[in-house]
C-alpha cells in the first residue's frame, strides 16, 4: 500500500502528525515572548485572538454551517473552558509552586483521557499500540522533570497541578465524544469563544507595573508564534474526530516535545539533560509504535448538518 493510500485510510494520523509538528515548532519558539519582555498572561490574550482566523476559515469552508444545538454549545464551550481555564490556573500555580514538579504532573493528562476512553468508550488497541501508550506515558514527565531549588508554597500547588492535569485530560476526552454528534468546525468555533471569554481574567492577572514590550517584538512576534498553537489545536480536533483518543492523546503529547527538542538542538544548540534524553528516546519509540499499530476500519463519526 502506498503512503498516500495509507494516509487516506487513516486521516487521523495526518491531523495528529500535523499537530505534532505545529506544536513542536511552537514549543521551540514559545520562550521568545518572555525574552522580549511580553508577559505570559498577555501571551494568552494574543493566543485567544489567534484562534479566530482558523475558526472562521474552517467554518467558511462548510458554508458557515454552525451547529447551534444545545449539545454543540455545551460540548464546545466545555472543551474550550477546560483548556483555557487550565491555562489560567497554571499562571497562578507557577507563582506558588516549583515548575520542575508542576509540569511533570500536568504532562500526565493523557492518563485521564486514556482511562476514560478505555472504560467508557470501549476503545482498544493492539500490542504495539499498548506498548506505545505505556512508553509515551513514561516519557512525558521526563521532558520536564528536573531537580533544584524552588519555592514550595505549601501543598496548594500540588492540588492545583492535579486540577490542571484533570482539566486537560477531560478536555481531550470530551473532544472525542463531542465529535460523535457535533461537527469538528463547530467544536473549534466554540473552543475559540471559550478562550475569548477568559481574556478579561488574563488581563486582570497581568502585572502592569513591569515593563511590557509592545509593537512587533511583543504582540506581533507572539501572534506569529501562537497561530501555530491555534492551528495545531484545530488539527487536534480533527485527529480526535477520526482517530481513537487512547492513541491520539499520547501521540500528540509525546511527539510535540520531541520535535521541540530536535529544533532546539539544531538551531539553538540546546543539549537536553540525561532525563530528557531518556524521555526523548522513549517518546520516539512510542510515536513509531503508535503510528505503526494496525488499525481496523471504522466509520467516520456522523456530522451534524
Amino acid at each position: 500500500m502506498s503512503a498516500q493510500a495509507a494516509a487516506s485510510r487513516r486521516p487521523w494520523l495526518i491531523y495528529a502528525l500535523t499537530t505534532v509538528v505545529l506544536w513542536g515548532v511552537w514549543g521551540a519558539l514559545s520562550g521568545v515572548a518572555a525574552r522580549n519582555g511580553f508577559p505570559e498572561t498577555l501571551v494568552y490574550v494574543v493566543w485567544a485572538l489567534t484562534m479566530i482566523p482558523p475558526a472562521l476559515f474552517v467554518l467558511a469552508r462548510t458554508g458557515w454551517k454552525l451547529d447551534r444545538t444545545p449539545r454543540a454549545i455545551i460540548y464546545g464551550m466545555l472543551i474550550g473552558l477546560l483548556g483555557a481555564g487550565g491555562q489560567m490556573l497554571l499562571f497562578h500555580t507557577l507563582t506558588v509552586g516549583p515548575a520542575y514538579y508542576i509540569f511533570p504532573i500536568i504532562s500526565l493528562s493523557p492518563v485521564i483521557t486514556i482511562a476514560l476512553s478505555f472504560a467508557l468508550l470501549r476503545e482498544r488497541t493492539g500490542a504495539l499500540g499498548a506498548l506505545g501508550i505505556v512508553l509515551a506515558l513514561i516519557a512525558l514527565p521526563l521532558f520536564d522533570l528536573s531537580f533544584g531549588q524552588g519555592g514550595s508554597g505549601g501543598l496548594g500547588w500540588f492540588v492545583q497541578a492535579l486540577l490542571i492535569m484533570a482539566a486537560w485530560g477531560l478536555q481531550a476526552y470530551f473532544m472525542k465524544i463531542a465529535n460523535d454528534s457535533v461537527s469538528a468546525e463547530s467544536i473549534f468555533f466554540y473552543m475559540m469563544v471559550g478562550a475569548l471569554l477568559l481574556i478579561p481574567v488574563a488581563w486582570w492577572m497581568t502585572d502592569w507595573s513591569q515593563p511590557i514590550t509592545l509593537g512587533w517584538e511583543g504582540p506581533g512576534v507572539t501572534a506569529a508564534i501562537q497561530i501555530l498553537n491555534a492551528i495545531g489545536a484545530l488539527t487536534l480536533v480533527f485527529a480526535f474526530r477520526y482517530g481513537k483518543a487512547i492513541v491520539v492523546a499520547p501521540l500528540t503529547n509525546a511527539g510535540a516535545p520531541l520535535v521541540t527538542a530536535v529544533l532546539s538542538l539544531a538551531f539553538a544548540g540546546v543539549v537536553p539533560g540525561p532525563l530528557k534524553i531518556v524521555g526523548l528516546v522513549l517518546a520516539l519509540i512510542a510515536s513509531l509504535l503508535l503510528v505503526l499499530e494496525p488499525e481496523r476500519e471504522a466509520a467516520p463519526a456522523p456530522r451534524t448538518p
